[in-house]
């Protein structure tokens, strides 16, 4: 296969699998609207149906009208073939042996449906429930709706992904420009991103500088500016400025498509209540049969009662005990947390790990890039001569301006971000392993290590315990002087991320331990432990001994969750009860985590859990309710209490079933305007 047959695969591979996502979600999105419309159809047909039963004109004065018995057979009927789709999925749930809520259903629907035929053409009986069961299906069909509603939850996470590409995209060839669908970009090809535009693929910067907005992969809401190698991600935004890119990946391995292929994965994980809410919705089918043979078996036989009192009872039973309310409990809170986690930046691989993660007892850190910045920043300027500590870092700069030393680049970047000056330098001079000399603004200065200052015979006692100092609590010190004196100290060190303070803060609050594994030696983990008010650190840790330290966390019984980078921490991040990946980036599919989160922000961890207790008390919630009301609903529907003169009509029966169904449905619906901070 050729290079370029290799990019068209990859293309096709994305193409069909983009139309199986989208395909899946229609079909959802299809069901539920073919239910709404049923419900409609059946609605009207209610109409005339409510004028052929007895009740119902007596109570309206009007009296039986002439072939209403005929006539309400027709309507039935009519109202019955909408009900057929139950039937089709009860046979699947038959031939698989897993007996649900179709099966449940149908049983209902059928036995009133048949009985009342019976009645209409054997006179002796004189009883339809032509009324109650249309009722009954004009309930379910509603309830299906909602079901349907709830199912395509998690095709519309899907959706919003997509709808974060654009549809078209420049493909540049030379000089010429051409509009193509994004499915037909292949890596190596060159766009051009227009100010406003949707980046259409991951790519590489080759020409241009732009503001881009990120916001909608990373949560990231302010822009960054990218330049000429830099990379970009697909569904980022242009701000401002013309790009051209050269498209790096494609389909499946491009950021969209490892975003479409985590959400996909999540959808066939379920969470253990959800589990418990599929046997328990099993157990009511034979529950429910068995409740409706004795029902008829005591009351027509023991109680001599006539048998289609009876039946009426054991169909109310069979209509209120439908699992519609157990069927959706868990899956409505499931979906809407999918997406609710989707918006916040956060992919749940596997929503069984939610009980989990609500459980934690520790979140354990990797230190660097995840509590600290991964990178070299000045942390103090201590002038020791008679000079300010802007003025200290200003000529540091002008001459680091000249090194490509990490210890020097972190000094200039300082100094812009600290908007001074640039001095002029002349005369610079490199010594290697040592610093460096120039002369800046006339004056003759050096910057570098205790070595050089040896060197230019400017040593100074006091400077010396200061640097010893700094040095212990793990910084890195760069010594300034002029030809007579050490003039400052500029420490330099891995810098804590601003917002690490705050997650351990929350995390405390929260009632969980935090640790922290480093490579570091002792005194820069005690130092980084102490500032931040970890826990407990464990420092001098090679990459593959990190999972030992989480290991013996978990033999003293605590629940463990790991937070790394999902690549040297792999290991840790697979022994951990819970592996979550941050900051992953644009390689989002990081295998090793159980949970990925894209943006490089440790705040989201407090978030996670928050979301996670949410999520678990709103399945707790729907699972009582569902439960609780069949406990209660289908004694009643049988009669147990008719000693206090207390019956169930199935057409109520069918109200109530639905009521419970849409309750839990707004239950679950309410996750969606929680507050995942936790102050």
């Amino acid at each position: 296969m050729n290079h370029h047959d290799a990019h068209s695969c990859h293309t096709k591979t994305y193409k069909n699998n983009s139309h199986a996502q989208n395909g899946a979600h229609a079909m959802s999105h299809g069901s539920a609207q073919e239910y709404l419309r049923r419900f409609w159809i059946v609605t009207f047909l209610l109409i005339p149906l409510l004028f052929t039963n007895d009740a119902v004109t007596g109570f309206a004065g009007i009296g039986t009208l002439p072939f209403s018995r005929w006539i309400g057979f027709g309507i039935a009927t009519v109202i019955f073939s909408f009900a057929l789709v139950f039937f089709r999925h009860a046979s699947h749930e038959i031939k698989a042996r897993k007996y649900g809520m179709m099966t449940l259903v149908s049983i209902a629907v059928g036995a009133g449906y048949l009985f009342s035929v019976a009645s209409t053409f054997i006179s002796t009986m004189q009883t339809e429930f032509y009324l109650e069961i249309s009722t009954l299906i004009w309930v379910l069909l509603f309830g299906h709706y909602l079901e349907a509603r709830s199912s395509s939850a998690a095709g519309d996470a899907l959706a919003e992904v997509a709808k974060l590409l654009p549809k078209k995209a420049h493909r540049l060839s030379g000089t010429k420009e051409e509009d193509v669908d994004i499915t037909e970009l292949a890596e190596k090809d060159i766009v051009l991103v227009k100010p406003g535009e949707k980046i259409p693929a991951d790519g590489v910067i080759q020409e241009g500088t732009a503001n881009i907005d990120e916001s909608l992969i990373s949560g990231e809401s302010k822009p960054v500016e990218k330049k000429e190698g830099d990379t970009v991600v697909a569904g980022s935004i242009c701000l401002d400025g013309s790009l051209t890119v050269m498209i790096s990946r494609v389909g499946e391995r491009s950021t969209i498509g490892q975003i479409q292929k985590l959400i996909s994965d999540a959808q066939g994980t379920k969470p253990r209540s959800q589990r418990i809410a599929d046997r328990a919705s099993a157990v009511l089918v034979f529950i429910a049969g068995i409740t409706a043979f004795f029902t008829i078996l005591v009351w027509s036989v023991f109680l001599d009662k006539p048998f289609v009192f009876a039946i009426t009872l054991a169909i109310t039973v069979l209509v209120i005990a439908c699992p519609h309310a157990l069927g959706l409990a868990i899956p409505t809170v499931t979906t809407i947390t999918t997406s609710l986690a989707v918006k916040n930046g956060v992919f749940i691989k596997n929503l069984a790990k939610i009980e989990v993660i609500k459980k934690a007892d520790y979140v354990v850190f990797d230190k660097t890039g995840t509590l600290t910045r991964g990178e070299f920043g000045v942390h103090d300027a201590i002038p020791t001569a008679d000079v300010s500590a802007g003025e200290l870092i200003a000529i540091a700069a002008s001459i680091e301006r000249h090194s490509s030393h990490i210890v020097g680049q972190a000094i200039v970047r300082y100094a812009q971000t600290r908007g001074l000056p640039d001095k002029e330098v002349k005369g610079v001079k490199n010594i290697a392993g040592k610093g460096m000399k120039a002369t800046v603004d006339g004056t003759a200065y050096a910057a570098g290590n205790r070595a050089l200052m040896h060197d230019l015979h400017v040593a100074d006692e006091d400077a010396e315990k200061r640097a010893h100092k700094l040095a212990d609590r793990g910084e890195t010190v760069v010594y300034i002087a002029d030809n007579k004196r050490i003039i400052g100290l500029i420490a330099l060190a891995d810098s804590i991320k601003p917002e690490s303070y705050k997650t351990v803060k929350n995390l405390h609050a929260l009632g969980v331990k935090v640790a922290m594994l480093t490579g570091d030696n002792k005194n820069v983990a005690e130092s980084v432990a102490e500032e931040l008010g970890i826990d407990t650190y464990f420092s001098e840790v090679l990459p593959e001994d990190k999972y030992i330290h989480i290991k013996k966390l978990q033999e003293k019984g605590n629940v463990v969750l790991m937070v790394g980078d999902g690549v040297n921490d792999a290991p840790a991040l697979t022994q951990a009860d819970v592996g979550i990946a941050i900051g992953a980036g644009t390689d989002v599919a990081v295998e090793a985590g159980d949970v990925v989160l894209t943006r490089n922000n440790p705040q989201d961890i407090s978030r996670l859990l928050v979301l996670s207790r949410k999520v678990y008390g709103k399945m707790i919630q729907n699972l009582a309710w569902a439960l609780g009301y069949n406990i209660v609903a289908i004694p009643a529907a049988a009669g147990v209490f008719a000693a206090w003169g207390f019956f169930l009509r199935p057409e109520i029966g069918a109200l109530l079933m639905s009521l419970s169904t849409v309750i839990v449905v707004i239950n679950a619906m309410t996750l969606k305007r929680v507050s995942l901070e936790t102050s």
